[in-house]
């Protein structure tokens, strides 16, 4: 039987004006997210992961981001075709979203209480002291020591760790069907990053929703997901149950992902593994293979886009055999 899919995404573009033309961040992407899953989206820097989310909840920055194709449905419903009424009340409602910096996701110059407590009064229209006691609530939910107080203090009165987990507040406090969680433990010690990951999964299984990790921390993504999806300068190139995708890795870019993680087998001192070469910037890639673009391989040989296909049952790959048996 099938896992239902509460997210599809179907070769999305998304590009940015720029003074050089359109040029495309997002290069026909697809996935789905199944429900009640955790599915990773990993890659370095730069490769589309926070673009892609910011299309799926109509947050791109404007008016340089357009998306030019592809569709985005959201329990059957299309996001690219719904007005921006719509679209408010499934951002915060439906779809929660966790920002990658909590400073720049928070206001400033309001309370915390008052920020957590807008998002009850906006989508469940309760009156003021409801929602202050709600936001109140999930605070202390989200084991914020002194609940009563943090709802008075301002954003800057917070640790990195407490500030992430306001965002979390804001993000869950409707209960939603999809969480989008955009690097969620940046710059966070280990140990806060540790109680974060076990708390979203906690939360998860008691509300039974789906999360949509954006990392580039493959430990994370091995700890925490059902399912992975490497992208590379804005493309899928693989995608894989997570048992799969570590045991049995296909993408030379995969492979390289995974040889730079260090092991308890790592000599001391030792130097790691990098990958060689640099990702090529948005108006420079090739039509064909980037990955082999970046490694050099003549571009003569990689002009066509190499095909997207199931080589195991739930193993996609984008198959490039230049860079394959690298």
């Amino acid at each position: 039987m099938s896992e239902i899919s509460l997210l599809e995404v179907n070769r999305l573009i998304t590009s940015f004006e720029t003074d050089r033309g359109l040029l495309r961040a997002v290069d026909q992407v697809s996935f789905k997210i199944p429900q009640g899953k955790t599915v990773g989206i990993v890659g370095e820097s730069g490769c589309g992961k926070s673009v892609t989310a910011m299309s799926i909840v109509g947050l791109l920055p404007q008016p340089s981001g357009k998306i030019l194709g592809g569709e985005i449905k959201f329990k059957g419903e299309d996001l690219l075709h719904c007005s921006e009424k719509r679209m408010q009340e499934i951002r915060g409602g439906e779809i929660g979203v966790i920002f990658q910096e909590p400073m720049a996701a928070l206001n400033p110059v309001h309370r915390v209480g008052r920020q957590v407590a807008e998002v009850f009064r906006v989508h469940k229209k309760m009156g003021k002291k409801d929602a202050w006691d709600a936001a109140t609530e999930m605070l202390a939910l989200l084991k914020i020591p002194a609940p009563e107080k943090r709802m008075m203090d301002y954003p800057h009165h917070l640790s990195g760790g407490m500030r992430q987990r306001v965002v979390i507040a804001l993000a869950l406090a409707c209960r939603p069907s999809l969480v989008i969680a955009d690097e969620p433990t940046t710059a966070l010690d280990v140990t806060v990053q540790a109680q974060i990951l076990d708390l979203l999964e906690n939360l998860q299984n008691e509300i039974g929703m789906s999360v949509m990790l954006i990392t580039h921390d493959l430990g994370v993504i091995a700890e925490t997901c059902d399912e992975v999806v490497v992208m590379y300068a804005g493309r899928v190139v693989e995608s894989a149950p997570v048992d799969e995708l570590f045991g049995n890795p296909q993408h030379a870019y995969t492979k390289a992902l995974l040889r730079s993680i260090p092991t308890l087998d790592t000599p001391p001192k030792s130097r790691l593994y990098t990958i060689p070469g640099t990702v090529a910037g948005l108006g420079e890639h090739t039509y064909g293979c980037r990955f082999c673009q970046r490694l050099g391989i003549n571009a003569s040989i990689s002009r066509e886009r190499p095909p997207f296909k199931e080589v195991t049952p739930g193993h996609w790959l984008e198959i490039c055999k230049n860079c394959s048996e690298l």
